[in-house]
């Protein structure tokens, strides 16, 4: 016979085999794969040789299975198996080495049902110890031949003093007692004679004293030979029935003393005439027993509850029920009606109790409130906000009318909490909440969205240009009456709100874009130096990604060198000399070029990198400074910037010191260098703000406050702070002298300054006019482009010898 007709014999005996079977290498190489195999991995059987069927399993089942292989012994194991279909099979192997060869004989047997089979078994056990745990039965089984627990659930092992783990293996005396074992003992022994279910009550002493009664259902469990093997034993607690029989066996003076003792109203009736009633009842509605005696019940029903009650009465239903009814005032007194037909000095009336549920009412009343209202505020919360603003877009659609809605989030809130505590914020975010709802019309929607963001809906007429002006309005008036300061337990706080605006329609078309796009639209409100309002539009997708990308390469610009100091002169006005400069940041962005502050601060502020950058930029003016000392070149002092976050840093006056000592003479340095702080940075802790200054004043520094004018700080901070100088902000100083009420700030400012011994000095002079009506008002210093512009140090230097010349020949 040939070769190949002995291999198609071969294949022929293989397939023929009843299960699936694969031979082996010691390597793991299938060197042949019978059909049935084949079929149940729907792959041809060529496909599988090799350690191509190796693809059917995962990892940890190859690698068990190799181990197997190269232990040359047969073995058994379990794996799961990749179906074609991406089910997984388990799959049992049975590995037989062949005494002769190095191949390994594996039968494979489809495990799936059984595995399926014992995790069903599993569920289902899981299931009745779940039910059994859970219905109010005590339930236990005992086996017959001893008496031994074999399964309780948890009532029963607890009822008796232990856990359904510890109770098994407990004798049916260990569980009850010697005592009451023996006692039911003859039931016991009847039940497994007979064969028959048997019961019996019995009362079972509490730790407390009192007394539970129980009823005991024993129920047998034959086997197929007709033998008795074990016992069910189902305990329903009947305390309450026999309670009640007890109480139904009382005579009629202790019913009542019942209906006397009752806090709860209670009245008899027959045929719906009063013939009874308890005094709480009387008290209930305000009349004597006398005068409810033998009056029709239905006279003290609210009369649209008169139907309903009469129907009740008509059908002899007994049954609970809300109603109302009238007291002898004429008020209106939510009531339950607990009705029952009962037997009483064998006449068949009707009792009904009669209960008081106005706080219930008013209890519930108050969870519908806190489930859809904030319960600091009182604003509807966020789910409540969502289900108007969906019924309002849906009503705005139909009728053709256009919405705004208001993102506000406020600035640095966080900051509030925790400097001061959460109790100084729930005090701000009530306040902003009030001024909120004040700021707007009755027919607005406003709620607080989550921590420090409030949602507020206006609705507008079908004019797009009104609807912004009115928009713009409303924000205005936000802006203005959130930033106004907070007295929170006698302490001055300010917050400002960004505020993104979304219009409906044209900017979304459903609740959750509509809000996407108005947060969307805050965010870039924050990134504009926050405390504005900014209305969304399509190009903010790329104004994000460009402030993303601009973030990006900030973390990177200190590292390499890209900032750089711009110093703007100071001169003093009696005689026109400079005195000092002021320190201002530039970043040499490498695409961008010559980048100011408001571009990139902002976003050094949000990412925390302003720390390091304004720590260098204090290292860079004092080692300017202490050049140009040297120099004698007079220019003293040079005044930095600090930022907000800088400022209310951890261990920033630490790090001020420890740039000062860098360059050895850390007096000398500290008194070349003068700290601008922004008013507003003034305001948040009085107490906090003024030793920090004081500390910094130690050092040898000067403090001045730049853009005075435009916070909202007082006359008492001032004299409690230890400020050398005050900048007048040149909002005030661009009208001069023309607009009479930037004069009459500046004028003031000044005034202020001298009286409190500060020095006073102007920012953003570019007119001779606004250089002379400073003079005559008595300010000291001045800068801006009229003296010169801001410069690198190079040029300023250069700038400083020039004009220095100048002075000596004039």
């Amino acid at each position: 016979m040939s070769a190949r007709r002995l291999a198609a014999v071969d294949r022929a005996a293989w397939d023929a085999l009843p299960g699936m079977v694969v031979l082996l290498d010691a390597a793991g190489d299938a060197l042949h794969v019978n059909t049935a195999l084949a079929a149940f991995a729907r792959r041809e059987p060529a496909r599988l040789l090799g350690r191509s069927w190796q693809e059917l399993l995962d990892a940890d089942s190859r690698r068990q299975l190799i181990e197997r292989l190269a232990g040359r012994q047969d073995f058994a194991v379990l794996l799961p198996w990749a179906g074609a279909g991406g089910e997984t099979a388990w799959v049992e192997w049975s590995g037989r080495w062949r005494a002769d060869t190095r191949q390994c004989l594996c039968l494979l047997h489809d495990a799936s049902a059984g595995r399926r089979a014992e995790s069903e078994a599993r569920a289902q056990a899981s299931l009745f110890r779940l039910l059994a745990d859970n219905v109010p039965v005590l339930i236990a089984y005992y086996r017959a031949s001893d008496f031994q627990c074999q399964f309780a659930n948890k009532a029963y092992a607890r009822t008796f003093g232990t856990d359904e783990n510890a109770i098994v293996g407990k004798t049916f005396a260990d569980v009850i007692g010697k005592v009451a074992s023996e006692q039911i003992q003859p039931m016991v022994e009847l039940m497994i004679l007979h064969q028959q279910a048997a019961s019996y009550e019995r009362q079972l002493p509490q730790p407390d004293g009192s007394t539970r009664f129980i009823e005991v259902h024993l129920l047998p469990h034959v086997g197929e030979q007709g033998q008795t093997i074990g016992a069910f034993v189902l305990i329903s607690d009947i305390t309450k029935h026999r309670l009640a029989e007890r109480a139904v066996r009382e005579s009629e003076e202790r019913l009542a003393k019942f209906m006397q003792a009752s806090a709860e109203g209670i009245v008899f009736h027959k045929d719906g005439f009063i013939t009874d009633a308890n005094p709480p009842l009387c008290a209930l509605i305000g009349y004597t027993l006398p005068e409810l005696l033998g009056r029709p019940t239905l006279d003290f029903v609210a009369p649209e509850h008169v139907a309903r009650v009469a129907t009740v009465m008509a059908a002899g239903q007994e049954t609970a029920y809300e109603s109302a009814v009238i007291d002898k005032a004429g008020r209106r007194i939510a009531v339950e009606f607990i009705v029952r037909t009962m037997l009483r000095g064998g006449e068949r009336m009707r009792m009904t109790i009669v209960r008081d549920i106005r706080d219930r009412q008013a209890a519930q009343a108050r969870i519908h409130h806190l489930a859809h209202h904030d319960a600091l505020t009182g604003l509807p919360n966020r789910m409540s906000f969502m289900e108007q603003l969906q019924h309002h877009m849906a009503a705005a659609e139909s009728e053709g009318t256009r919405l705004a809605l208001l993102f506000i989030d406020l600035d640095h809130f966080k900051r509030v909490n925790d400097s001061l505590g959460h109790l100084v914020g729930d005090t701000l975010l009530r306040t902003v909440s009030a001024r909120i709802q004040a700021s707007l019309r009755a027919t607005d929607v406003v709620a607080r969205f989550g921590g420090d963001e409030f949602m507020v809906l206006l609705h507008g007429g079908p004019s797009q240009d009104q609807q912004h002006d009115d928009v713009d309005e409303v924000a205005r008036k936000l802006l203005a009456a959130i930033e106004v300061p907070v007295n929170a337990e006698g302490r001055p706080i300010s917050v400002t709100p960004s505020i993104g605006v979304a219009f409906f329609p044209g900017d979304a078309s459903t609740p959750d874009e509509l809000i996407k796009n108005a947060d969307s639209a805050m965010y870039l409100a924050k990134s504009r130096g926050r405390a504005n309002h900014q209305c969304f539009d399509r190009g903010m997708a790329d104004s994000a990604y460009a402030a993303l990308v601009l973030e990006g390469q900030l973390a990177h610009a200190l590292d390499r060198g890209e900032f750089e100091l711009y110093f703007q002169p100071q001169v003093r006005l009696r005689d026109d000399r400079l005195v000092a400069c002021e320190a201002l940041l530039r970043w040499n962005h490498p695409e961008r070029g010559l980048l100011l502050p408001d571009q990139f601060i902002p976003v050094a502020e949000r990412q925390r990198l302003m720390l390091p950058i304004g720590q260098w930029a204090m290292k860079e003016a004092a080692r300017c400074a202490l050049r140009w000392h040297a120099m004698g070149l007079g220019i003293s002092p040079v005044a930095v910037n600090l930022s907000t976050v800088q400022f209310q840093s951890v261990g920033f006056v630490e790090a001020v010191a420890q740039v000062l000592a860098e360059d050895g003479d850390a007096r000398q340095a500290a008194s070349l260098l003068e700290l601008e702080l922004t008013e507003r940075m003034l305001m948040d802790d009085l107490g906090e703000v003024k030793h920090r200054l004081l500390r910094l004043k130690a050092l040898g520094l000067g403090i001045a406050v730049d853009d005075f004018g435009t916070g909202y700080s007082s006359l008492g901070h001032l004299k409690e702070l230890p400020i050398d100088k005050i900048k007048i902000d040149r909002s005030f100083v661009h009208d001069l002298p023309g607009n009479r009420d930037s004069a009459a700030i500046s004028r003031a400012i000044v005034q202020l300054g001298l009286s409190l011994g500060l020095s006073v000095i102007a920012e953003g002079v570019e007119t001779e006019a606004q250089r002379q009506f400073l003079a005559q008002q008595g300010c000291e210093q001045i800068q801006g482009l009229l003296i010169g512009a801001a410069m690198p140090a190079a040029a300023f230097e250069a700038w400083v010898r020039q004009r220095r010349e100048d002075e000596r020949r004039n």
